[in-house]
């Protein structure tokens, strides 16, 4: 039996979320007001580990942070959250920092990325876990260039894998191929979905990354999600909500679609769940603080 469920790979952060921001902040050292503050866990793969642990797996998180207050910030936040940080590795440079800056259903993230382009491969263990999920792979490039050698040997150890890429601040979408060779399971949301394939439109694309080699299952805001699946899309709906913070909405939809994927749901009831998941998450400020439990999202 593994000792985890999910091994969660990537990205982890204290966010300093505004609602309420700007769209353009004044220079000219002008202070302007928001609506709200908060100081809350960020990093899409933080986020990600939080949401498996609250829907009950049994979840490991494995990142860099640096050795100082905010590092200590995430480790404490995420241990509070029942993730395992065994794994993780305190570094010599600084914790990676995110300002959010949320006005509605939109929001413009600012990065210092510290010391995530540094984390490697070397170290991870390939049998600990049934499934291993990587996060943020184009702010990780010393981890992206082992990625696909790594997730060979989880495969070969018999556990699954899976990627969420997120967003490429250069905007060239390269150096996928060979990762995607070995991913089991590709959760994007629909503007990455078109660019990782050069698709026209959200069906194209995931016919597109299919023919990959993985199950591509794309995020699609309030419309829910869409997936390909013996030669036709599959398309599961959300639940209505009225977000108080749309932050890490994606990152607990994957949450959800892994805990529900590692529980034996077929595809379309994985996509229902995960939907709800991530509808749910914007209940409160914060990509964790409004996570549902199992009993929230299960089948009925």
């Amino acid at each position: 039996m593994s000792e985890f469920d999910l091994l969660v790979v990537g990205d982890a952060n204290p966010d300093v979320v505004l609602s309420g921001a700007p769209r353009r902040p004044a220079y000219g050292q002008r202070e302007e007001l928001v609506t709200d503050g908060a100081l809350v866990l960020g990093g899409s793969g933080a986020i990600t580990a939080c949401g498996a642990a609250r829907l009950g797996l049994r979840t490991a998180f494995a990142g860099l942070v640096g050795d100082d207050a905010a590092g200590r910030f995430v480790l404490r936040a995420l241990s509070e959250r029942g993730v395992d940080v065994s794994l993780c590795e305190i570094g010599e440079r600084p914790t990676a920092l995110t300002v959010v800056l949320a006005d509605g259903a939109d929001r413009a993230i600012l990065t210092a990325p510290g010391c995530l382009p540094y984390r490697t491969v070397g170290g991870l263990p390939a049998d600990v876990a049934r499934h291993v999920h990587v996060s943020s792979y184009f702010l990780q490039p010393a981890l992206a260039e082992g990625l696909p050698g790594f997730f060979e040997r989880v495969r070969r150890a018999g556990a699954a894998t899976s990627l969420d890429t997120n967003d490429d601040p250069a905007g060239t979408w390269l150096g996928l191929d060979e990762v995607l060779a070995v991913t089991d399971v590709l959760l994007p949301n629909a503007a990455e979905a078109l660019a990782i394939s050069g698709a026209g439109d959200l069906v194209k694309a995931v016919e597109s990354l299919a023919a990959r080699g993985p199950l591509p299952v794309v995020k699609n805001g309030a419309e829910g999600a869409l997936s390909w699946s013996d030669g036709r899309v599959v398309r599961a709906g959300a639940p209505p909500a009225e977000p108080a913070d749309t932050v890490g909405a994606g990152d607990s939809f994957n949450a959800g679609f892994l805990a529900a994927r590692l529980r034996g749901l077929p595809l379309h009831e994985s996509m229902r769940v995960a939907a709800a998941c991530g509808s749910l998450s914007t209940r409160a400020a914060g990509g964790t603080a409004a996570q549902p439990g199992w009993d929230e999202v299960k089948p009925q």
